[in-house]
Parts: structure tokens; C-alpha cells; sequence
């Protein structure tokens, strides 16, 4: 008889739960875990440690359809601290059985009792010192690990309550907005790599381009390149397959897939941390780029128009952005786009102060040979041909008071010391 499944998902911890009420057949045994799935004993589950739509077809397959997971990541951590509490209740238990054993047999020697070499109760009395130091040993033993298995459910508690902490939720937002990129940034890579490939048409460009590179990154594998460079194929048929491949990395269903679980997963955590705030300063197409840079867009360019502001870029934009290579919307319209997708605009940090103040008479700065005192040097106007003249004439160097030589611009020629 088959096993009926239930698959889960949990968005807490990105993973898939997959219960079977019977045990599986070998072949079914040999898909799960080869799919990453472990068995967790005391829930009696198989769980994979993140999500994959590999898995997710799997689990699509065998359970027929996912739903939310029973239990959140508080109600399991729960379990298991408790699970963990009533093991180190049981240790203590064991440390205490064994201290009173090792007690009644020490009464075998009380009052200092020694032990009777030669006489017949020696091999026994050596016996039970055996058995009372052994006992003595796992009290001892079992006493430890109830501190271990304290100390374990106060962590599993502790845990989860920090991955609920707003700190660790908004650096889980940063780590997704990460990957995002990265998958982004492979359609951005391939878009070129398709716009390149369709514009070359000699032999000649064909080979070039196979060991070329753009933005770092080669426009062909290794691999394929060598086929072509051994005549395993001619350059048409390189080219053609080169074109087919930009098309697939492109139209993957599966990286779609990944884009859109990324953007669910970042959805939830923005609205578990709470609600972004609508931008309502003024925008300016320096927002919009570090926006659009920040969500995987390629090179953005961002202008203000009359219909407001107009963002493009070398490829086309990422679908939750765009579809096309330019759009054009407005304030309003721009403002509501970030809301959406949890974008905040960076506030804007205080300019640092100038290196020198050229305002000032004089500069005073710490002296170099002197520890703790100060030197004043005073500023004066030179053209560009008096500055040139000063530096070849006046550059060189001169012994400090260490012994070591140092390289030093004269400011004012006319002022001995005043160096730079």
C-alpha cells in the first residue's frame, strides 16, 4: 500500500515539510533523499533545508499541493525546548539513581572498612568498590549533560526569538535583496550576450567574440569556445547555438521561478517588519537609479521629463519594475513603485568637512617630528606657472630629525620650515 503525503511550507525558515503516514518504499525513500530531504525523527517529517523548485515539483508530485505549515517557528521551538527540558529532567533523574546506588554500596565500607587482602571477602569487597566508583562515574556523567540539555533549550528559545528580532529580519531583507541581484544579473548578462551574438555575422567577429568578455564576464564557456577553436563545429552553428543558449537563460521558467520566490519571500518579511513608509520628499533620478541598482536593474539611467521621470537601461528592466528597456512614469506612480516593493530612500548623510581650509590665513596641524605640539603654516595664492616653478626649483629632500627623507613641497619659498 502507498504512502498518502502531506507537503508543507513554512516562509519563517524557507522550508519544505514533507509527511508520510506510512513508511516509504524504497524507490520513493531514494527521490526524497536524493532531493535533500532528512528525516527528523521526533517530528516524524522529512524537511529540506531551503526551498528549490526541484523540491517544490517534488513535493507538488507526491502531496499533490503545498500548503501553510501547522505549526510557526515559536509553536516548534517550543516543542523542542520542551523536548529537550524533559531530557535533562531525565539525566537528573539518572545522575540521582546512580548516586544513591553508589551510596548504598559505600556502606559496604563505613566507618573506613578496609579491604582484607588475602582473605576470602577481598575478591568481593574489590567487586563492589568497582561497581560503587562506576556508579559514582555516571552520576557524575549524567549530572554534566543535564546542564548540556539546559543549556540546549534556553539556545533553541533563545534562537528563535532572535530570528524574529527586527535587526535579523531587516538583515534577512538585505541578503534577499542580494540574491535577487545575482539572478538578475545573470538575465542582464544574458540579454548582452544575445544583443552581441545577433549582431555578429563574419566568421571573423564569430571568433573573436568567443573568447571575448564583457563586463567581466566571458560571452561564451570556456567549453564551447574550444569546440569551435578544434572546428568540432563551424562558426554558423556557433553562433546559432550561442543565441539559443542567451534565449534560454533569458525565458528560464525555472530562474523565473526563483525571482518570484524571492520577491514573495521579501513581500512577507517587509510585512512582518512593518509598513515602509511612503516616500514623500522630492524625487530625483539619483533615487531612481539607486532604486532600480538596488532591485537588479543593468546600468540604470534615470531623467526627469514632463510626465515625470523616465528610467532605462542597457537591458531590459526587472519584470516587477518593467518589461522594456525604458518606462516612463510619474512622481506619484514612481513613489507608489517603491512603496510596493518595501524600498526605502537612503537618508541623505552630512558632507564631511573639507581637508584644508582654504578660508583660513593660516593651517595649523599636528607637528611630525614633535609628538604633541603643533605647527602653523601660512597659506598664499599661487598662479599655476609660480606653483610649477616652486616645485621644481624647491622639490628635494631633506634630512628630518630621525635620519629618514622625506619628500616635501614648499608652499612659500620665502619662508624657511614651510613645507607641506
Amino acid at each position: 500500500m502507498t504512502a498518502t503525503f502531506t507537503a508543507t511550507y513554512s516562509p519563517e525558515d524557507n522550508k519544505l515539510r514533507l509527511y508520510a503516514d506510512r513508511r516509504l518504499d524504497a524507490e520513493t525513500y531514494a527521490r526524497v533523499k536524493g532531493m535533500g530531504f532528512k528525516w527528523a525523527p521526533k517530528q516524524e517529517l522529512f524537511v529540506a533545508p531551503r526551498w528549490t523548485p526541484d523540491r517544490e515539483d517534488l513535493c507538488v508530485e507526491l502531496a499533490g499541493e503545498i500548503e501553510p505549515e501547522f505549526t510557526t517557528l515559536a509553536e516548534r521551538a517550543e516543542a523542542k525546548a520542551e523536548r529537550l527540558d524533559a531530557l535533562a529532567d531525565k539525566r537528573q533523574a539518572q545522575s540521582s539513581a546512580f548516586l544513591r546506588a553508589a551510596d548504598d554500596l559505600s556502606q559496604a565500607f563505613h566507618m573506613g572498612q578496609p579491604i582484607l587482602v588475602g582473605h576470602h571477602s577481598e575478591r568481593k569487597a574489590r567487586k563492589t568498590q568497582e561497581r560503587m566508583h562506576s556508579a559514582m562515574d555516571k552520576s557524575v556523567k549524567a549530572a554534566k549533560s543535564v546542564q548540556y540539555w539546559q543549556w540546549k533549550a534556553a539556545g533553541v528559545e533563545s534562537f528563535a526569538n532572535m530570528k524574529n528580532s527586527p535587526r535579523v529580519r531587516a538583515n534577512r531583507i538585505k541578503t534577499l535583496l542580494a540574491e535577487l541581484r545575482d539572478l538578475q544579473r545573470d538575465v542582464n548578462h544574458a540579454q548582452v550576450c544575445l544583443s552581441i551574438w545577433q549582431k555578429a555575422e563574419t566568421e571573423d567577429q564569430i571568433r573573436k567574440l568567443s573568447r571575448a568578455h564583457v563586463n567581466g564576464n566571458a560571452l561564451v564557456s570556456w567549453e564551447r569556445a574550444k569546440e569551435l577553436e578544434d572546428g568540432e563545429i563551424n562558426p554558423k552553428d556557433f553562433r546559432t547555438r550561442c543565441i539559443e543558449s542567451a534565449k534560454r537563460a533569458i525565458n528560464s521558467p525555472k530562474r523565473r521561478r526563483w525571482i518570484d520566490h524571492i520577491l514573495n519571500r521579501l513581500a512577507y518579511e517587509r510585512d512582518l517588519l512593518g509598513p515602509v513608509a511612503r516616500y514623500e520628499g522630492e524625487l530625483s533620478p539619483v533615487i531612481l537609479q539607486g532604486f532600480a541598482r538596488e532591485h537588479g536593474a543593468m546600468k540604470p539611467s534615470a531623467k526627469a521629463v514632463p510626465e515625470g521621470f523616465a528610467l532605462e537601461s542597457a537591458v531590459p528592466l526587472p519584470l516587477h519594475i518593467a518589461s522594456e528597456k525604458a518606462v516612463t512614469r510619474s512622481s506619484d506612480d514612481w513613489r507608489d513603485l517603491m512603496q510596493s516593493v518595501g524600498y526605502t530612500v537612503p537618508e541623505k548623510k552630512d558632507a564631511k568637512p573639507p581637508i584644508l581650509n582654504f578660508r583660513a590665513e593660516e593651517l595649523v596641524a599636528p607637528n611630525r617630528f614633535h609628538a604633541g605640539e603643533t605647527q602653523t603654516f601660512r597659506q598664499i595664492e599661487l598662479t599655476k606657472a609660480e606653483y610649477a616653478k616652486v616645485w621644481a626649483d624647491q622639490r628635494g629632500t631633506r634630512t628630518s630629525v630621525c635620519g629618514t627623507f622625506r619628500f616635501k613641497i614648499c608652499i612659500d619659498p620665502t619662508a624657511p620650515g614651510a613645507y607641506f
